[in-house]
């Protein structure tokens, strides 16, 4: 009789690519929800200082190019940050591989120890690791990177540049549709259901119970609307 390995259970993947995958998702949801709250805000201020439609059109694109490009920038100048300072320690591990393996192999063989294993197996496991890949070896056991899938600045530059354009373009759309006197609620309500997938999708996404995050997710919305809102329609008083 042939034995075969067990499978993994289902909807439990443990690989690093699938955790990867989350982080972009959450990312990308949060990139949506800030563009949905940022926009919303900078219209509905605008709404409430005008009824014509051009400056509201203009406000909206202009939140949507300048919120979008100090994402993307941001995040290029955050993920770079992180990546220099992988790959600088991948390239001090690939150091100490070359010329002090025995430390190296000891201090992997510590680190299982450290997790449960006897001192024997620690040792074989950790021998075996290295002749398989030292690098990749020490560098998930010691530092929690590997060296063939660090970040991509680019990537996620792009990234949160697409999903704060795609999340803004929910009350923009919102508020230039419909008639004039219908263009504030017609608004609100697109944000609030908005707000509330954003809010669902990341709470999951987290393995978090989602009935808070949608709570506190249209509140904050509802209040940065409603501010900029009052603070447009004294603004157009003032001005008037």
């Amino acid at each position: 009789m042939t034995s075969s390995a067990p499978a993994a259970h289902a909807g439990e993947p443990h690989d690093a690519t699938h955790a990867s995958t989350l982080n972009w998702l959450r990312a990308g949801v949060l990139g949506a929800n800030d563009g949905i709250v940022s926009v919303a805000g900078l219209v509905m201020g605008v709404a409430g200082a005008t009824t014509q439609r051009t400056p509201i059109l203009v406000a909206g694109i202009a939140g949507i190019v300048s919120g979008a490009l100090s994402m993307a920038a941001g995040e290029y100048v955050s993920v770079s940050t992180q990546r220099d300072s992988e790959r600088a320690l991948i390239a001090k591990e690939r150091w100490e591989l070359a010329h002090l393996p025995d430390e190296e192999l000891a201090e992997l063989a510590n680190i299982y120890v450290d997790k449960g294993l006897e001192p024997e197996l620690a040792r074989q496991v950790a021998e075996q690791l290295t002749a398989k890949d030292a690098l990749k070896a020490h560098a998930e056991a010691e530092l929690g990177l590997d060296p063939e899938a660090l970040t991509n600045p680019w990537s996620a530059a792009g990234a949160s540049f697409l999903a704060f354009a795609l999340g803004a373009l929910v009350p923009l759309l919102a508020i230039l549709m419909p008639p004039t006197n219908l263009r504030v609620p017609v608004t609100v309500v697109a944000v609030v259901l908005a707000l509330a997938v954003t809010g669902f999708v990341s709470a999951r996404l987290g393995g978090a119970a989602p009935q808070r995050a949608v709570v506190r997710n249209v509140g904050g919305g509802l209040l940065a609307m409603a501010i900029t809102f009052g603070v447009g329609a004294l603004v157009g008083t003032g001005v008037g």
